[in-house]
């Protein structure tokens, strides 16, 4: 069984977010909590439901295991890209670099 993590986009900004231990929304997949499938998951899932409604949309779970350096990845390709950002140059980023 695969170990999964709770994500979800932040009502804000839409940010990708992880659900961490502390029960934070963070912005970077490895400090996210990874909890085994299952029970352990369910739980993650229900506590990140309880506020969907004030920081978040959408939680849900996905898989995630050991990357080639030793931290945790994303297993799916489409939770990788939304993990590392996104694809394109992003709006803020053209603006930054024009001024």
């Amino acid at each position: 069984m695969a170990d999964q993590m709770v994500t979800a986009n932040r009502l804000t900004d839409g940010a990708v977010v992880f659900l961490a231990a502390d029960g934070s929304w963070v912005e970077r997949l490895p400090a996210g909590q990874a909890v085994p499938e299952g029970e352990a998951a369910a739980a993650q899932l229900k506590r990140a439901e309880a506020s969907a409604r004030t920081e978040v949309v959408a939680p849900y779970l996905i898989d995630v295991g050991p990357g080639t350096d030793g931290g945790i990845v994303a297993l799916r390709y489409r939770e990788r890209i939304r993990a590392g950002g996104p694809s394109i140059p992003w709006l803020a980023d053209s603006r930054a670099e024009a001024s």
